[in-house]
């Protein structure tokens, strides 16, 4: 299965920016998306952004414009530009992969999930 290594969380002041970064690796024969969620305290988990194996991106309203979800092919890569942070962004980011595996001669679909990174936004 895949696994998932995120980094670039951290404390940031209202209106500074973050870079968020996600490797994958492990047996992936194929990636169709990419993507970002995350979890506020006392909160569910939601959608951030997202970007699938064409390239084409998808955000959340509470985001658009402000964040922008990039990926590395080659790299197996996923990133997420975080610029004029609000204190309602502070949260734990999940990144997530979905992928297929080739198992005797088969495909076969998941979906991994990185450890999560913690976002504080505060002054």
């Amino acid at each position: 299965q895949a696994q998932l290594v995120e980094s670039g969380g951290g404390l940031v002041q209202p209106g500074g920016s973050l870079r968020l970064s996600c490797a994958a690796s492990g047996n992936i024969f194929s990636i169709n998306a990419m993507g970002w969620f995350r979890q506020a305290p006392g909160r569910q988990r939601e959608l951030v952004a997202t970007i699938a194996s064409g390239g084409s991106s998808n955000y959340a309203d509470s985001v658009k414009g402000r964040f922008t979800i990039s990926r590395d092919i080659a790299k197996n890569t996923v990133y997420l530009q975080m610029n004029s942070l609000k204190p309602e962004d502070t949260a734990v980011y999940y990144c997530m992969v979905r992928y297929k595996e080739l198992h005797s001669g088969l495909l076969a679909a998941f979906d991994a999930w990185g450890q999560g990174t913690l976002v504080t936004v505060s002054s």
